[in-house]
C-alpha cells in the first residue's frame, strides 16, 4: 500500500483519477486488439452523437457534462479524424451543429461488439460488495444539490 492509498478519503480525487486512467489505458488496448483506431476520451462525444444524431456544441457539452472548451477540444480532434462534421445552424448562425460522418457511423458498427464485451468486463469488475457505479451516482447527486466549495465554506463557518 502506498501513501496515497493510506491517506484514505483525502486522496479520493487522486484515486478516482488513477482508476479512470487505468480503465482508459486498458480500454485503448482492447480497441487496439480489435484493430480499431479509437481513443477512449472520444467515447462520450461519439456515443452521444450516435444516440442523439445532431446537437449544437452547447447541447453536446451539457449532455456529456464537460466544459465548453473541453468539448471544443474533443470536437477538433474528432473532426481531424473525419469522424464528425459540424456546420452552422441555418436558424442561428452563432450555433454550430455537430453530427457523425459516415466514417463515424461505420466505426460505431465496428465498435458495438467491443462495447458489449466491455460491458461484460465492467459488470464483472464492478460486481463488488459496494457498487461503484451506484456510489458515483449518489455522490454526483449530492454535489448537484450543493457543491464541494459551498459545503467546505459552510462547515468552516459553523466552527
Amino acid at each position: 500500500m502506498n501513501i496515497i492509498d493510506e491517506s484514505g478519503i483525502l486522496a479520493i480525487s487522486t484515486r478516482l483519477q488513477r482508476l479512470s486512467e487505468q480503465l482508459r489505458k486498458d480500454g485503448a488496448l482492447v480497441y487496439k486488439s480489435y484493430d480499431i483506431d479509437f481513443e477512449p476520451k472520444w467515447f462520450p462525444v461519439i456515443y452521444t452523437l450516435h444516440h442523439k444524431q445532431i446537437l449544437s456544441v452547447v447541447e453536446l457539452a451539457s449532455e456529456i457534462g464537460y466544459t465548453h472548451p473541453s468539448t471544443i477540444s474533443l470536437l477538433k480532434e474528432l473532426e481531424k479524424q473525419k469522424l464528425i462534421r459540424s456546420k452552422k445552424d441555418k436558424k442561428d448562425e452563432r450555433k454550430r451543429l455537430v453530427q457523425l460522418t459516415s466514417k463515424g457511423e461505420e466505426l460505431i458498427i465496428r465498435m458495438q461488439p467491443v462495447w458489449q464485451l466491455m460491458v461484460s468486463v465492467f459488470t464483472e469488475i464492478m460486481n463488488t460488495e459496494n457498487n461503484l457505479l451506484k456510489a458515483i451516482t449518489e455522490v454526483e447527486e449530492k454535489l448537484k444539490q450543493q457543491g464541494f466549495l459551498q459545503r467546505a465554506l459552510q462547515l468552516s463557518a459553523s466552527k
